[in-house]
């Protein structure tokens, strides 16, 4: 019997849905459909291609790219093959990519295109055992380029070497406990561990998903997120292979905006800082509004948190509220929701890091229900989630059907269940630390509501021990600062010091908006928003002073990793000069 794998579900898909679309790319005039009788195909292809350029089981592959389809492809061609893939973010530099290749004895790396295949080349003499560079699709070879760079068409060719009952006997060779993939995580304490998910925990945690979101194979997502993490992978590929669910590969980030209003997706995955930027944006244009047309919008905005209210806590609108909806609906929310490309979104989700409680309320006054997910790679992205009926702001919704979860004497997450992963790749003792007893030590803090809502409270090395030896966890300060559209970023300090500091990086694509208070300037504006924040805190819990810095926080300068979580070491490295300038004399150096 083959076992229940996320490649059997596709070529499942293969069989029931052969002539649905699987996925999308955007052709010059419009958005191109693959079937997943062609998606299998490109699969299988793929595998036997890999098979013949002897790759064996238990083999490995690394995959470096914005997400295409020739990614996924080779993500499920080397699971399908016996192999486990791993992605590489885009943003990593030759030595990070050498390091990640070199980590899993890569047998075969995948490239974007040029730029990104010379991170491999710079760094071949110390990857011994990558025997082979592919291209994707529309990258060239050049002068210069060994017989072990191949082009996706020369790649693909290969398949003809190896026949489809050896491939069909790799498959059925697949064991539910057996490593399926690597995700390495995005180095926030030190280099990045990789992250070993087997069959079961991917099939297992995306039939879940399923259950809890209602996914079918009407259904479409937009794949933009970098596919080297875990969530946009459920979202890309493990669901939809066991849904039959439809996905759109974006053209790049910076076209996100135009592919959602034009795909209009009914699935959307988004991290805090997408869904900031649309704050900002909406807020932004509402500012502009007048008279009865803005007396409207706040009206509908009312009816929309009340009907999603009543909707979130399992309950049934209806009667007035249920007409003063369709009422709403048809005068704003109609024509509001298109716009940022959520007019047929049923299911909208945010998670990699905290988000503000009052972003996810302005958007329920839209009628866009942003629900928040908790999790991490190790326990293949969710731990807890709210859904509809069960959904409560300003926590991460009650633990995952089948998942047991446990808050420890010091406040830390532990979890239990078939999500959770195998262990970390080659590295026993931080294996040995975050598994004890079959239960996950997160390493985040957190709380359970009377109802059984899970509220994340901090990180442990987050933590901030004042001078005073009191522990402030800064997370929910900053993203509350982070409610005015303005600021990019805001980062506590104050560890060994006497108070608390800020430092505050400007969004550069919200600057011109009005001041909160029509201030006198920015800075002033600012400080009135965070005495506002400060007051909703303990006095050992507020920043007494805070620095504007000269430019945003970036990913290419190291201070966030590639899903927008702040490298709080690399930010205290990169501006120290400004945080030693708000305590003077009195500053205690690390």
């Amino acid at each position: 019997m083959v076992a229940d794998t996320i490649v059997s579900r596709l070529f499942a898909q293969g069989q029931t849905r052969a002539n649905n679309p699987a996925y999308y790319v955007r052709g010059t005039s419009n958005w191109e459909p693959t079937t997943w009788a062609q998606y299998v195909g490109q699969v299988r292809t793929a595998a036997k291609a890999l098979i013949s350029l002897g790759f064996e089981p238990g083999q490995k592959t690394v995959i470096l790219g914005f997400n295409r389809p020739e990614w996924t492809i080779l993500d499920l061609a080397t699971m399908a093959a016996g192999g486990a893939p791993a992605g590489i973010y885009t943003t990593c530099s030759p030595q990070e990519v050498s390091y990640i290749a070199g980590h899993t004895d890569a047998h075969l790396a995948l490239a974007e295109n040029r730029d990104q295949l010379a991170k491999f080349v710079t760094m071949q003499a110390d990857l011994p055992n990558l025997k082979w560079l592919v291209l994707m699709e529309g990258a060239a070879k050049e002068d210069g380029d060994g017989d072990d760079v191949l082009t996706w068409s020369e790649f693909i060719a290969k398949a003809a070497d190896t026949e489809d009952a050896t491939l069909d006997a790799r498959v059925e060779a697949l064991k539910e406990g057996e490593l399926a993939t690597l995700i390495y995580t995005s180095g926030t304490t030190g280099p990045p561990k990789g992250v070993m998910l087997s069959h079961k925990n991917l099939a297992w945690t995306a039939q879940i998903a399923l259950d809890v979101v209602s996914v079918g194979p009407g259904d479409c997502s937009l794949s933009y997120l970098p596919l080297s993490h875990i969530a946009e992978q459920m979202f890309s590929l493990h669901v939809p292979c066991t849904a039959g669910s439809a996905v759109y590969f974006a053209q790049s980030i910076e076209q996100l905006k135009d592919n959602l209003v034009e795909v209009q997706p009914t699935v959307f995955f988004g991290v805090p800082r997408i869904w900031e930027k649309f704050f900002a944006a909406i807020t932004a244009k509402a500012s502009t509004t007048t008279g009865l047309k803005k007396k409207i919008g706040a009206w509908a905005k009312r009816v929309g948190a009340e009907y999603n209210d009543v909707a979130n806590g399992g309950g049934e609108p209806g009667g007035m509220l249920g007409f003063k909806y369709k009422v709403a609906n048809k005068l704003v929310f109609s024509k509001v929701k298109p716009l940022v490309g959520m007019s047929r979104a049923k299911f909208c989700v945010s998670g990699a890091a905290p988000i503000s409680a009052d972003i996810i309320s302005y958007f329920a006054g839209l009628d866009i229900v942003i629900r928040e997910v908790y999790g991490q790679s190790e326990d293949t992205g969710p731990t807890s989630f709210n859904v509809p009926g069960a959904t409560r702001y300003g926590s991460v919704g009650p633990a995952l059907p089948g998942v047991e979860v446990k808050i420890a004497e010091d406040e830390e997450i532990l979890v239990k269940g078939p999500n959770v992963f195998l262990g970390y790749y080659k590295d026993e003792a931080a294996t040995n630390a975050a598994l004890i007893d079959g239960w996950l030590h997160s390493g985040d803090l957190g709380k359970f509501d009377a109802e059984g809502y899970l509220h994340i409270t901090g990180r442990k090395k987050d933590l901030i021990i004042t001078a005073g030896g009191k522990n402030v966890a800064p997370k929910n300060w900053e993203s509350d600062v982070k409610n005015q559209p303005v600021v990019g970023e805001a980062v506590m300090f104050g560890d060994r010091q006497k108070y608390l500091t800020a430092l505050i990086s400007l969004d550069p694509d919200a600057v011109s908006l009005p001041l909160v208070d029509g201030g006198k300037s920015l800075e002033a504006d600012i400080q009135s928003w965070i005495d506002d924040v400060n007051a909703k805190y303990a006095r050992v819990e507020q920043v007494k002073k805070f620095v504007i810095l000269p430019r945003a926080l970036s990913i290419d300068d190291g201070e966030l990793t590639p899903t927008m979580k702040v490298k709080r070491a690399k930010v205290y490295a990169h501006f120290e000069e400004q945080i030693q300038s708000m305590y003077g004399e009195d500053y205690v150096s690390k």
